[in-house]
């Protein structure tokens, strides 16, 4: 008989992310049906102030075509516009519509209402520690 052993950290990471963005992409599908899961790379990504496509790209760790793709959507959809750069006119900063703006609050409610449901679960210590513990992980690593 094979022995078995408890899930390794990562998977356990892997899948309590993968269960907690489910709520806010739920989110973001209430408030627009037309926002794919794969448009979170750009929302998770932006930098308020504005950000070029390359940059963007390389945060998310995507190609810069897979993410102009995705930054053509949302533009169409009318989350984002493209203007020109101040430092280097001759580049286009992506920035945030009002509507983008909208979205984000949907984002960040959703991420509270997720926070909440974490501190029930786990009490304010324990979410402290949580938060501690990943933060030095991600320090680590």
């Amino acid at each position: 008989m094979a022995a078995t052993h408890p899930p390794h950290v990562v998977a356990l990471l892997y899948e309590a992310y993968l269960r907690l963005q489910n709520i806010v992409l739920d989110a973001g599908k209430a408030h627009d049906p037309n926002v794919r899961p794969a448009h979170s790379a750009v929302f998770f990504h932006m930098e308020h102030a504005g950000i070029r496509l390359g940059r963007l790209a390389e945060k998310a760790q995507m190609t810069p075509q897979a993410m102009g793709a995705l930054v053509d959507d949302l533009e169409r959809l009318g989350y984002l516009r493209r203007v020109p750069d101040p430092a280097d006119r001759r580049a286009k900063l992506i920035v945030f519509t009002e509507q983008g703006d909208e979205a984000l609050k949907v984002g960040y409610a959703a991420i509270d209402e997720v926070e909440s449901r974490v501190a029930a679960l786990l009490g304010e210590d324990g979410l402290a520690e949580l938060n501690a513990t990943l933060s030095r992980i991600i320090q680590e690593f």
